[in-house]
């Protein structure tokens, strides 16, 4: 495992393109520390990059990019639909679209997500319908979701469905995005983007720093001679998921790539690994399908 990926691997996406295997968050990042953040991460090796309009440095992003000297199709750039968006179904959502493009200086995201299933069946299924128009339009590449439950997903793929029948296409999910760490592995969802190769992409992998010190954390990182965060990242490579990693510390967003030289056995991604249900973040996965 150690060998077989790299800093450069990818995952194949239902949409035909490529999603790089590691990605960089920008989430809580001040806007103007985003483009010298993206910078240093483009310098450590970083080829994707995730934001949305609800953290306002999209346009952090888009500076970072075109300073960057490496040319547009070289960076998987990630922006979200926010709550309000998704609400607001299918014209505010088009609108966001629209606003995000401009907000980031680009003429296409690699990614949009809906960043939370708020708002109940009509403006979900108008939100998702506005997306598939996007990537109609060449706006947008791939599209997918954010805090999801099983339930809200199971409704997607009917939405999907309906939209097929009623415009003769219903996009495809690409990607989800969640929390996910040893203390909430959701593996209902991996299980569900397994079976239908959905890209699951695990932002909050080191638990916000609020599980450091944990014994077996502890463990690992002195038996593997890395730091705590590069296990929590190797896990999350291992179970097969894309780890959104986020600092604005230059040497941290360089350890946190240097993932590649070590690998965790299958006794110690058991050990690590919780029954826990314990986000760190807000958490719509569990609201109801009416809300």
């Amino acid at each position: 495992m150690a060998s077989t990926y790299n800093i450069n691997s990818t995952f194949k996406l239902n949409s035909g393109y490529e999603i790089p295997r590691l990605g960089f968050g920008v989430y809580q990042t001040p806007p103007p520390d985003t483009e010298k953040a993206c910078l240093e991460a483009f310098k450590a090796g970083y080829r994707h990059i995730d934001s949305a309009a609800a953290y306002r440095n999209e346009a952090g992003v888009g500076d970072a990019l075109r300073a960057s000297g490496l040319s547009r199709s070289e960076v998987f750039f990630t922006s979200k639909i926010p709550t309000s968006g998704v609400k607001g179904g299918y014209e505010a959502t088009k609108a966001q679209v629209e606003k995000s493009l401009k907000t980031a200086g680009v003429d296409y995201f690699d990614l949009m997500l809906l960043h939370a299933p708020y708002g109940g069946s009509a403006a979900r299924k108008g939100a998702w319908k506005a997306l598939v128009e996007a990537v109609e339009e060449g706006k947008l590449r791939s599209i997918g979701v954010s805090n999801y439950g099983v339930h809200h997903l199971d409704e997607l793929e009917q939405h999907i469905a309906e939209l097929k029948a009623e415009r003769g296409s219903g996009g495809v999910i690409s990607v989800g995005q969640y929390e996910i760490h040893p203390w909430c592995a959701r593996n209902d969802i991996i299980d569900w983007f397994a079976k239908r190769n959905i890209a699951c992409e695990a932002y909050s992998p080191v638990v916000q720093g609020a599980r450091w010190g944990e014994k077996t954390l502890v463990k690992l990182a002195e038996k593997h001679g890395k730091t705590e965060a590069q296990i929590l990242l190797r896990w999350s490579l291992q179970k097969g998921l894309v780890p959104l990693p986020k600092s604005v510390t230059p040497s941290r967003i360089k350890e946190n790539a240097e993932l590649y030289d070590f690998e965790l056995s299958p006794e110690d991604m058991a050990e690590l690994e919780t029954k826990e249900y314990s986000p760190v973040c807000w958490d719509p996965v569990k609201s109801e399908l009416d809300n």
